[in-house]
């Protein structure tokens, strides 16, 4: 295998953007736009709470939007249709709660497992009025928030958080956020959070715990400047195509790969490079990652990168000896309990995945792997695993790859694509 993938924007960089925004004192620019489900629900759902969402003619990822207007506006009941998108429903609720009327949340069935009750308690703390602990529920708004300090678990998300953040400028009185619990996961979106809010004029302190990690968020009330935002490559996509790579023993290339960046996801490269990859990155930012001839097993706390675990989990089912991932015990309030549909369908196709209580412990097999079909549990990352196994296990088809499209609409096409390029060497 040896192909170059161009990877559409970030969804996490996109969706925080987009909300930034829709807050702002002027309209933005924001190119680069990740297009997905996750993306356009976000954007319609700006654009039921007042929002102007404008798509440039021919580019669909060059969107302007106008702010939400300042008065209020009784126009009716408004609707968000969150999806299965964690930043639809736990970002808007707090963007919701400064429109002036009722504001409807649902989402797919799936959805209404997924923990919502931290961060609807938190928003009526600070003085909105919320009926509903989960989807669907309705969010009371009045125009205005009151603010004020607030605690919070996020031990289950890191996305409790940003969700407070991403509005607290607009509160009142801001919001001082403070973290009570087990370590938050995934802390680089939060820091991805809190640069934005920077970069868009908003002055935010934090504070340290005894342990030296952050608990305290402090946001002063002001305004959100606007800012024209230019969208970062989408890294949590690339693993994937890293990784087939890695499982194939091929070269996989990706351009604009940032010299730094807040995106978690670009963790995914020192990952490779402890199972035996080579990566390297030219200065025009063309990231090159070879695979090895065997995949060495690791063990590694996945507690900041937790949304990489399938696709470290896939190859640590091709590896040779026996891995551990630790610290992802969050993962079990995904899109759906990415340990239990990790282990069950490695063990489907002969694999050996135990569950542990905060992770899995793998032994990888990629002799005794054969084909069957790898179930994707309606998640993106699950699909994706399962097509980097496909790549090294004859026979492996994987159900509903179409669930990609959640962040990655043209994932097929260009699966299929950097496969060609391995079909055509061999």
């Amino acid at each position: 295998m040896d192909g170059v993938v161009e990877l559409p924007g970030s969804k996490s960089i996109t969706n925080r953007a987009l909300i930034l925004a829709a807050l702002a004192d002027a309209p933005s620019r924001v190119r680069g736009t990740l297009r997905s489900r996750d993306t356009d629900l976000m954007l319609d759902g700006l654009a039921a709470l007042g929002a102007g969402i404008t798509v440039a003619p021919g580019d669909p990822t060059d969107v302007t939007v106008t702010p939400m207007p300042v008065h209020p506006d009784r126009s009716g009941e408004r609707t968000v249709d969150c999806g299965l998108a964690g930043t639809v429903m736990r970002f808007l609720p707090a963007v919701a709660a400064l429109v002036d009327g009722d504001v409807a949340f649902d989402g797919d069935e799936q959805a209404r497992s997924r923990p919502l009750g931290t961060v609807l308690d938190a928003l009526r703390t600070l003085g909105v009025a919320i009926d509903g602990d989960g989807l669907p529920f309705t969010v009371h708004g009045t125009g205005t928030v009151t603010g004020g300090p607030v605690t919070v678990d996020a031990s289950a998300s890191s996305q409790f958080v940003s969700g407070l953040l991403l509005s607290a400028a607009r509160f009142g009185d801001g919001a001082q956020i403070t973290h009570d619990g087990d370590p938050v996961p995934s802390m680089p979106h939060v820091e991805m959070t809190v640069e934005m809010l920077a970069a868009a004029g908003v002055d935010v302190t934090t504070a340290a715990g005894p342990d030296g990690a952050v608990t305290c968020w402090s946001v002063a009330p002001g305004p959100i400047r606007a800012v024209d935002w230019e969208i970062e490559p989408d890294l949590s996509n690339a693993a994937a195509f890293l990784a087939a790579a890695a499982v194939t023993g091929g070269r996989v290339a990706v351009p604009r790969w940032p010299e730094q960046t807040t995106q978690p996801g670009a963790a995914i490269v020192g990952i490779l490079r402890d199972m035996g990859c080579t990566a390297t990155r030219s200065d025009d930012g063309l990231l090159t990652v070879t695979g090895p001839a065997v995949l060495a097993p690791l063990d590694i706390d996945l507690h900041e990168v937790g949304e990489l675990t399938p696709t470290v989990a896939a190859l640590a089912a091709l590896a040779d000896g026996t891995s551990t991932l630790r610290g992802i015990a969050h993962l079990r309030g995904h899109e759906t309990d990415r340990l239990a549909a990790l282990s069950t369908e490695i063990n489907r196709l002969g694999g050996d995945c135990t569950q542990t209580p905060d992770g899995l412990v793998i032994t990888g097999r990629r002799d005794r792997l054969h084909a069957g079909r790898w179930l994707s549990y309606a998640d993106h990352r699950m699909a994706t695993a399962g097509c980097a196994i496909a790549l090294a296990v004859p026979g492996v088809t994987v159900e509903n790859v179409e669930t990609t499209a959640k962040t990655m609409p043209d994932f097929p096409r260009q699966w299929a694509q950097l496969a060609a390029t391995g079909d055509a060497a061999r």
